[in-house]
């Protein structure tokens, strides 16, 4: 086998893998990095430019897996795209909104490529869009060659999967990404088990330990205490959330936690992406079963919608809890523009419940939570902070130890380490070579090719 990371930035980002099998040529994910602009987001597609892809596996609808993958089905528009039936349902959401961001991107920065892809390529890639039930093998042939494609739950999102590949008895999994605990809307990851001959892992979170103690079930009371706390001195939570997984679990947290009394009945705010995403997931829940999520929630919690002129420094008009994207604080998002306008006030508070990037607003404004004040860019704004500031790990990534529990069973023969900044992925290297003495241990550079 003969595997090639086209990330050309060898970190979390433009996800792609391309693989050799035999005569099968393979691609895994075809991402956009959320820290880079313009070309320089995209995966390097150079080592695929003049080979006809086999078919090409979706893990899940996440943009850093799934947001250039339109320009490589322009490419390849005879090669199968293998997914989930969920990631049928939402990638093209998905991506219709990466070129609506690219337009304003495209305004705001001068970037004259932007949008890197068109609605025809959405098109093109939802004609590709090949449904794969979860651990139902599929048999794909070439001349005298087969390989069997079988798709594992991963539990990180709605559709996401593992893939195993068998070709010549040879077992190859890849991880994608991955959580073994159990989300209110689904059910945690179901890997392969077993002999593996080459195991290609995520190590997202290999950077920092597990604390003890600290469990998924055990973040979610605290963020329900501290809400509680918020609403009692008569402030407002603000939530920043992702838009696909994320907002629709907080949905399901709070309206367990009121309808068992441990949070009183106030407004609940929502807006961005996030909303839409929430009527796919009820369609989707109809259609598999793969998801427990019922858009009525909303319609029982009163949900309702924001609007987002508001002043900064000014607090918020409506008090109450605000469930909104991006997850990151991103600029010129809805919580962006809200915590503007409640971080200056002290009854008001901040909950992040997921990873911030240290490059992102919401990763700089947790670096600096406690000094006297936070520079809001986009708004030419110095916001004092008085309101409360707090995180809570309900990350969509397994920790570093699940990982490396899964790892040491599977026996593999090779282990190649991914989707993870360099810090992480050292300490995955480490590890398993103490641990795993006999495994080759490989953590590629980009666009090398690797004979395995």
């Amino acid at each position: 086998m003969k595997l090639t990371d086209l990330n050309r930035h060898g970190e979390i980002g433009a996800n792609c893998i391309f693989l050799q099998l035999g005569s099968f040529n393979i691609l895994i994910d075809s991402g956009l990095n959320p820290k880079k602009l313009g070309y320089d987001a995209l995966p390097d597609f150079g080592p695929i430019e003049n080979i006809d892809l086999d078919f090409i596996v979706l893990t899940h609808c996440h943009l850093d897996h799934l947001g250039s993958l339109p320009i490589v089905t322009a490419h390849n528009p005879k090669a199968p795209v293998i997914t989930t039936a969920p990631n049928v349902t939402l990638a093209p959401r998905m991506l219709r909104n990466s070129i609506n961001v690219m337009k304003r991107q495209r305004e705001e920065h001068g970037i004259a490529e932007y949008p890197l892809f068109l609605h025809r390529d959405i098109a093109q890639l939802t004609q590709q869009l090949t449904i794969q039930r979860f651990e139902r093998g599929e048999v794909y042939r070439k001349g005298k060659e087969q390989i069997e494609v079988i798709l594992h739950p991963a539990g990180h999102v709605a559709g996401a999967a593992a893939v195993e590949l068998i070709y010549q008895n040879r077992r190859i999994v890849f991880s994608g990404d991955v959580l073994f605990d159990a989300q209110r809307t689904l059910p945690g990851a179901h890997l392969p088990k077993g002999a593996i001959d080459t195991l290609i892992l995520e190590t997202t979170r290999g950077a920092k330990g597990r604390e003890s103690g600290k469990t998924r079930a055990s973040e979610v009371d605290r963020l329900i205490d501290q809400i509680g706390r918020i609403l009692e001195r008569g402030g407002s939570c603000l939530i920043p959330v992702f838009a696909l997984g994320r907002m629709q679990e907080l949905f399901k947290i709070l309206y367990e936690a009121r309808s068992f009394g441990r949070l009183p009945k106030c407004p609940i705010h929502a807006a961005g992406l996030g909303m839409a995403i929430c009527e796919y997931f009820d369609k989707i829940r109809k259609q598999t079963q793969l998801i427990d999520f019922d858009i009525k929630i909303l319609e029982k919690m009163d949900v309702r919608a924001i609007d987002l002129n508001m002043r900064p420094g000014r607090d918020l008009p409506r008090k109450g809890i605000y469930l909104v994207s991006s997850g990151m604080m991103v600029e010129h998002t809805p919580s962006y523009k809200i915590a503007a306008s409640l971080l200056p006030h002290p009854n008001n508070g901040l909950c992040f419940v997921g990873y911030c990037d240290p490059d992102s607003p919401g990763g700089q404004l947790l670096e600096n939570r406690d000094e006297a004040s936070f520079f809001f860019d986009a708004l030419d704004y110095l916001a004092p902070l008085r309101a409360s500031i707090d995180q809570y790990d309900l990350s969509g990534h397994a920790d570093r130890d699940e990982l490396l529990e899964y790892a040491e069973q599977s026996e593999a023969r090779a282990i190649v380490l991914t989707h993870g900044d360099q810090n992480a992925r050292d300490w995955f290297y480490r590890e398993l070579k103490r641990r795993l003495p006999d495994t080759k241990i490989l953590d590629p550079k980009p666009l090398e090719a690797y004979e395995i």
